[in-house]
């Protein structure tokens, strides 16, 4: 059964930094891209990052590029996400799932169920 659980979320101040982490099961993590996607409130879900099988292509949307880090572990079944200079508006439930990347800004196509998500809440 192919599983991706996200954890990490938290309330942070703005400028705060968090590390979000996908554990995967169910399948063989080196065969697979995996998206980012968030789902802030009252809004739909977008993708944020993408990153390739082997790591070597990772893809941010623009409001999150120099700020967001995307990477993977495939020996751990892992992949991670590092989120520095958070704002407010990074506020929102974060998801992880196989995906296929593409270039274009933030377009990333899931192809696996959505997991519960772990909330990231940036206030003061």
């Amino acid at each position: 059964q192919v599983r991706l659980v996200e954890s990490g979320g938290d309330w942070v101040q703005p400028g705060g930094s968090l590390r979000l982490s996908c554990a995967v099961s169910g399948f063989t993590l080196d065969d697979d891209s995996i998206g980012w996607f968030r789902q802030a409130p009252g809004k739909g879900r977008e993708g944020i990052s993408c990153i390739s099988s082997g790591g070597g292509n990772i893809y941010y949307t623009d409001p999150v590029k120099g700020r967001f880090t995307a990477s993977r572990d495939n020996a751990k079944n892992r992949v991670y996400l590092q989120m520095n200079s958070l704002r407010p508006d990074d506020t929102a439930v974060y998801f992880c799932t196989r995906a296929i990347c593409t270039r274009e800004n933030g377009v990333y196509y899931p192809t696996s169920d959505w997991g519960p998500g772990t909330q990231v809440t940036v206030s003061t």
